[in-house]
């Protein structure tokens, strides 16, 4: 009986090997991948983790250097931020909130240059059209209004496609074609929740260029008068 086992088991230890034999270095490098790829995953959160933290605390810094108007401490920490961590969220906030202090320092062409960078290198969309308005503004306050106009996004999202129309309508009236910004504010208004206070604004400016959203046009009244008698 014992012989018997024994000869099950051998066989069994034979088969073992053979399977080893030829399956043993595919098994192996499999498992070193997925153990590799595994261990790859786990040090890249600890990496994105720790460079989040990092940036965190720079933000922090360069909040804190905004909240007191020193403007060469803030641009100096936003350096340092788009150096080291210029593909974080928190690099695009740093040089929305830094270029807003700039420009009201006085410092144009710094303000000028963070927001071209948030609006060519922030990761989220988003971001993106924030610096774009205000890039938008910062040209329109120089009179640089067809640069002002090329910098808008075509395609905003969707929450921010009020704003766009807004701006642009800023713009063209600048430009001396009411006209032109008349349908600009229309859009603006249209596209805005009609419980949001800066749709008065927008109201305003209709209102100022004779177009009321409210308000019947002249022909229009003229020609109800006219049918009713």
């Amino acid at each position: 009986m014992a012989t018997h086992l024994d000869l099950e088991e051998q066989e069994q230890l034979d088969s073992l090997k053979h399977f080893w034999r030829q399956y043993g270095n595919l098994i192996t490098w499999v498992l070193i991948l997925a153990l590799g790829g595994f261990a790859a995953f786990t040090g890249w959160q600890t990496y994105q983790r720790d460079r989040g933290a990092k940036a965190g605390a720079l933000y922090d810094e360069l909040e804190k250097a905004v909240r007191g108007g020193d403007a060469d401490k803030a641009t100096q920490v936003l350096a340092d931020m788009k150096e080291r961590y210029g593909s974080t969220t928190f690099a695009d906030q740093a040089g929305l909130l830094a270029a807003k202090l700039q420009f009201e320092k006085g410092r144009i062409d710094a303000a000028r240059a963070n927001l071209e960078w948030v609006a060519a290198n922030a990761g989220e969309k988003e971001y993106r059209v924030v610096a774009q308005l205000r890039l938008a503004a910062v040209l329109l306050d120089e009179k640089k209004y067809d640069e002002a106009l090329k910098v808008l996004p075509a395609d905003p999202p969707k929450p921010f496609a009020a704003l766009v129309a807004d701006r642009r309508g800023d713009i063209l009236l600048a430009q001396g074609k009411p006209d032109d910004a008349r349908i600009a504010y229309r859009t603006a208004y249209d596209a805005m929740d009609a419980t949001l206070d800066y749709r008065r604004l927008v109201d305003a400016k209709l209102t100022a260029l004779g177009a009321a959203p409210g308000a019947v046009p002249a022909a229009a009244a003229a020609g109800a008068s006219g049918a009713s008698k």
